[in-house]
């Protein structure tokens, strides 16, 4: 998710700004269920760590905990070395062909949640094949920006969704 403004947090990290409500909620598990392995930096996992193995997650939204616990995941971290959340290979530096090497592999694809210095290394690297950019009807202000320091990239819009609540999801790929 992104504001308007091009933030994806807030300037302490806080993603309160988020819109959410249940035709998100089915997007969002429609979505998750068709990707392969999740990639995160270090403080995006934490904050999912910090909740999708718990008990109230587990109670308020079982569906997407358990596809968020279930679902291999990779997190790009120095400061981690051992990984505590079920299926999580930590990974300590981009290796660009490693990258290459795992987006070759059958099966679905590889996605990045938040985790915005991940994205932008990738997206500096020519990682990235297709960006969902979730746009929530917020300006910030102030935060975090999703594509700081990234390199200029032509994209092409390839499809969108709006939804009720004023988000609208764009699907770019590089040109």
């Amino acid at each position: 998710m992104v504001t308007v403004d091009g933030y994806f947090a807030g300037p302490d990290g806080n993603i309160d700004w988020h819109t959410v409500d249940e035709e998100f909620n089915e997007f969002a598990i429609k979505q998750t269920s068709e990707f392969g392995t999740l990639m995160f930096g270090r403080t995006t996992y934490d904050l999912m760590k910090s909740y999708w193995p718990t008990e109230g997650a587990l109670k308020d939204d079982p569906t997407v905990a358990k596809l968020m616990n279930e679902t291999p995941k990779i997190v790009f971290s120095k400061s981690i070395k051992n990984a505590t959340w079920q299926n999580t290979v930590v990974i300590d530096e981009i290796d660009t062909a490693a990258i290459k090497k795992l987006k070759e592999e059958e099966g679905k694809d590889m996605a990045i949640f938040g985790s915005g210095q991940i994205v932008q290394q990738f997206a500096n690297l020519d990682l990235i094949d297709e960006y969902r950019l979730m746009v929530s009807p917020v300006v910030l202000g102030e935060g975090k920006l999703l594509f700081k320091g990234v390199k200029k990239t032509d994209l092409k819009l390839v499809n969108s969704r709006t939804f009720g609540n004023g988000n609208i999801l764009l699907y770019y790929q590089p040109k």
